[in-house]
């Protein structure tokens, strides 16, 4: 099939390949993005998706604890100089502080909060008239904790990524909150390498396969040193993707599980909301922000 040009810029934008590379993987796939990304990964050219599954969306996330309950939400605009407007700012507050004093599941029944008199829908109307952007509720979790847990919050300084973490235990408040913002810096894929799907592992295993077989430097390795060399680099893999493998970025002598064990507590559930999904800023950029935010304590 003929491969197009935008095609090409889409596969290149996610995994930083050249244009020629790009242009093979898609010819060898039919031109099926997914698989493309695949074949780069497998011929060592890309490591990763770069830009996966990532919306195109202005706007801010929003985090409200009340008592025994926690809400994190993300509230989208057209641009980030809407995003910045008083009225906007306070509209996210509105939504937060109706948000948490509900039990809704969904954005449709979310809609129909009243707020003095009004319904979500109509206050979010009547915004979008006033401001002349559209402006829309994309997500929300609202999480109750018992007497026996304890909640981790944090928002970044920039308003765009929250993160919300319930624990098992009565881990204290400000312990709990740099967890949470260990998870905005590092940005975990999974709670525990225990939640990674067999699916997955054998997909990785695979790609790291044909990687290994296809660089040069591993020419006439035996077969056990390359199983070897694999499993190993599996094992790095999920100890990078899994939040209580990592490295603490609050203090780098403990990994994340040992620092939530010695303050009495166990990892239950972590929510991390991003507008965009990661458009605006590098996993580095957070934690370097982070970490001169830790400093100046």
């Amino acid at each position: 099939m003929a491969i197009s040009a935008q095609l090409v810029k889409e596969l290149r934008e996610k995994t930083g390949a050249g244009i020629m590379d790009s242009k093979k993987a898609l010819e060898a796939t039919n031109g099926n993005i997914d698989e493309a990304i695949k074949w780069l990964r497998e011929k060592g050219i890309a490591k990763a998706a770069k830009k996966a599954d990532r919306i195109a969306a202005e706007g801010l996330t929003g985090i409200v604890q009340k008592g025994d309950k926690a809400v994190i939400y993300e509230l989208n605009s057209e641009t980030d100089f809407v995003a910045n407007n008083q009225k906007f700012l306070d509209l996210v507050k509105k939504i937060g502080d109706a948000l948490v004093n509900s039990d809704v599941k969904n954005i449709e029944d979310a809609m129909q909060i009243k707020i003095d008199g009004t319904t979500l829908q109509e206050v979010i109307t009547h915004a979008i008239a006033t401001i002349g952007e559209k402006i829309t509720l994309r997500r929300f979790a609202i999480v109750e904790k018992n007497n026996d847990q304890s909640f981790g919050i944090y928002w970044h300084s920039n308003k765009r990524i929250a993160s919300l973490v319930l624990f098992d235990g009565k881990v204290q408040e400000e312990h709990g909150k740099q967890v949470a913002m260990h998870v905005v810096a590092m940005n975990p894929k999974f709670v525990s390498r225990d939640e990674v799907s067999k699916e997955y592992l054998a997909q990785e295993k695979e790609i790291l396969t044909h990687e290994a077989k296809n660089d040069p430097k591993n020419a006439g390795k035996p077969d056990n040193i390359l199983e070897k060399m694999i499993e190993g680099r599996l094992n790095k893999q999920l100890s990078e993707m899994s939040l209580l493998d990592q490295q603490f970025v609050v203090d780098p002598n403990f990994k994340v599980s040992d620092f939530v064990k010695n303050n009495g507590g166990t990892v239950a559930k972590v929510i991390r909301y991003e507008v965009g999904e990661g458009i605006e800023k590098s996993t580095v950029d957070f934690a370097a922000e982070v970490m001169a935010q830790v400093n100046k304590k």
